[in-house]
């Protein structure tokens, strides 16, 4: 992850912020999908075959109930940093997930790469931060990991306007599999989360 945020960096000094528009580019969709099946391929090879759903967290959660109270703070919480940050830093135009304007002729391409951000994005990022990385670091104690784990997850994006709430975002899903043992409701979570920035693109 380390060495994918010095990637992701680097890039940016090069090429600058990101594009707003990167949803509506079926290149964006192509190589988002090659980047997840790289990291799910090293995650599944690093986890190991016999102790995969063990590391990975694929398990039903402790409780439901006990993810759905923590789950809806999160994304209060999220909500409100996000309103904070806001008139400074323009977290969610940083990532590109909000295009600058609604483009009905690239609809067929937002709505796949928006496919890819709701569904393969949480489910490959939650077993790879929340479960291989959470299992690993967790004999340093919970709450280093849980600080750690948020701190990759941020890093790992590439970006800097957005850090702050993508650290704070990470780490609040870290707590979540903490207290609930899966990562299941953390991909409900990031799915929801994603799903809401996509759907400013219908109201920007």
């Amino acid at each position: 992850m380390l060495a994918v945020a010095a990637i992701s960096y680097a890039s940016r000094g090069i090429n600058g912020k990101p594009s707003k528009n990167l949803l509506y580019h079926w290149s964006t969709f192509g190589g988002v999908l090659v980047q997840y099946g790289l990291f799910l391929a090293i995650v599944y090879a690093i986890a190991g075959l016999g102790r995969r759903r063990e590391q990975l967290a694929l398990r039903r959660p402790l409780s439901w109930g006990r993810a759905a109270k923590i789950g809806a703070g999160i994304v209060a919480g999220v909500l409100v940093l996000n309103a904070a940050l806001n008139p400074v830093l323009h977290p969610g135009r940083e990532q590109g997930l909000v295009p600058s304007h609604w483009e009905p002729s690239h609809a067929a391409a937002y709505l796949a790469n928006g496919a890819v951000l709701v569904v393969v994005a949480p489910f490959v990022e939650e077993i790879t931060f929340r479960g291989l990385g959470f299992s690993l670091l967790r004999r340093f104690g919970e709450w280093p990991a849980i600080v750690l784990v948020g701190v990759l997850f941020g890093l790992a994006h590439g970006l800097v306007d957005g850090l702050p709430l993508l650290i704070a975002f990470g780490a609040a899903l870290a707590y979540l599999r903490s207290r609930v043992d899966s990562v299941y409701p953390g991909m409900v979570v990031h799915g929801l989360f994603n799903l809401g920035a996509l759907a400013l693109a219908f109201v920007h």
